[in-house]
């Protein structure tokens, strides 16, 4: 059965069920865009790294090693070197961090290998004020003085929205940055409400556009992960407002 909601699927931007709708709608979107663009392009899955130091209490330690540096032996010759010393202090080192992995996708020019179009779908990590989101606007910033063509899609409703200037209110956005029309973009703005759009993938001129019809995409990969059967065991995050709230539960499956 597809998602009950017309457009977004609020509940799966929950935080344990966000990560495997990232990391199994990519893989799925790259099958689904290989078969329009082969031969000439072929579309590969890439990943972000994030990489997190953890708190105290989650750390495992490297602890004291059980035997200290020893001298030289006595036999050793005098003039061969100065006494080893043990050191004054001993510390720790944390051998554990938290490394999130999160996947894009690329087309490539078959023959070339050239970087054409980048498909990003936003994260949570991309979205918090903090490293992980300064590293993500750098790479998006390489994109955009390039000649690459840049796909964002943002499904997330919490975190502050990416800088796209004269964005208009909604709850999700999808962008079509074709690099020569920069700085203008073509943009979806998406309520909660909204079906999700079919979005035109560039290529290179004078292929045409590949399509992206991501309301069948989320409804296929819906179906295919079994999320009806725990999803709505949780709330939407953030919350809804209490008129959404009134709506999308309306429209949940009974149990």
């Amino acid at each position: 059965m597809p998602s009950p909601f017309p457009g977004m699927n609020p509940y799966l931007e929950q935080d344990e069920c966000w990560q495997d709708f990232h990391q199994s709608i990519i893989p799925l979107v790259r099958a689904l865009l290989a078969e329009q663009v082969r031969p000439a392009y072929f579309v590969k899955v890439e990943e972000h790294l994030f990489i997190h130091e953890l708190s105290a209490e989650e750390r495992r330690l490297l602890g004291r090693a059980d035997v200290s540096l020893a001298a030289r032996q006595a036999s050793a010759p005098a003039h061969a070197a100065a006494a080893i010393l043990d050191a004054s202090s001993y510390a720790r080192l944390p051998v554990a961090v938290d490394i999130e992995q999160h996947s894009y996708l690329e087309i490539r020019d078959r023959r070339s290998r050239e970087l054409i179009t980048v498909i990003e779908l936003l994260s949570p990590s991309n979205k918090r004020l903090g490293p992980d989101r300064e590293q993500y606007l750098g790479k998006r910033l390489q994109f955009l003085h390039s000649s690459v063509h840049l796909v964002e899609i943002d499904l997330l409703r919490g975190g502050p929205r990416l800088p796209v200037d004269e964005l208009e209110e909604c709850d999700y956005y999808a962008l079509v940055s074709r690099w020569q029309d920069r700085p203008r973009t073509a943009v979806w703005p998406i309520r909660l409400r909204d079906p999700l759009p079919i979005l035109p993938i560039p290529l290179r001129a004078p292929d045409p556009n590949a399509r992206l019809d991501l309301q069948a995409v989320l409804h296929r990969l819906y179906d295919e992960a079994g999320y009806a059967d725990y999803i709505y065991t949780g709330t939407p995050q953030p919350p809804l407002s209490a008129e959404d709230d009134a709506w999308a539960r309306s429209l949940v499956p009974a149990r």
